[in-house]
């Protein structure tokens, strides 16, 4: 039944996966799964796995759902950036020709600075690249190309980041630690 389908994706769109070939199909069923778990991409038909609005809605909601769009839509520019905005790790599925696009692997560090080691090689010596992932997290340097390892901006800025994780975490236990003894 197709409104009992319809209401059980709205809920767990992931339930798509024992819905009939035929409802795997029908684009606003598809449509409102992919809107509620974007991995239920996975489940839709080949058709509807190439129609750009859905695995747009897919990627929005869950970036690794590019996995699972058409190999067209993979190396689609909009959709890839959607997908890396959503999780900068998604960089690892998008074509090889965008990760080399400055605008795609820039969106995907500023949300995952380890992202960088998915990076081309031209971006991972790229300053502003660069900098933009160890802004993010600063142990991303590890990724970074020999050049920028010897870049004292960018080294700075690494080891800010890493200083102030390292500054709470020494404040956090510290004031656990005088908790304890009272």
């Amino acid at each position: 039944d197709r409104e009992l389908v319809l209401a059980a994706v709205q809920q767990n769109g992931y339930t798509l996966m024992y819905a009939s070939d035929e409802l795997c199909a029908d684009r606003e069923l598809v449509l409102a799964a992919v809107q509620q778990d974007g991995q239920a991409l996975r489940h839709a038909s080949y058709e509807l796995r190439a129609d750009r609005e859905v695995a747009m809605a897919a990627v929005q909601q869950k970036g690794y759902a590019l996995e699972y769009a058409s190999y067209e839509l993979r190396a689609d520019r909009e959709v890839a950036l959607a997908a890396v905005k959503q999780n900068g790790f998604v960089l690892q599925c998008v074509l090889t020709e965008l990760r080399a696009d400055k605008e795609v692997v820039l969106a995907a560090v500023q949300k995952k600075g380890f992202a960088l080691q998915y990076a081309s090689a031209e971006l991972r010596a790229e300053k502003e690249v660069v900098l933009s992932a160890v802004e993010q997290e600063g142990l991303a340097l590890k990724y970074a190309s020999a050049e920028m390892h010897a870049d004292r901006d960018v080294v700075l800025a690494a080891v800010l980041f890493v200083d102030l994780v390292l500054g709470s975490v020494y404040e956090a236990f510290h004031e656990g630690a005088e908790a304890q003894t009272k």
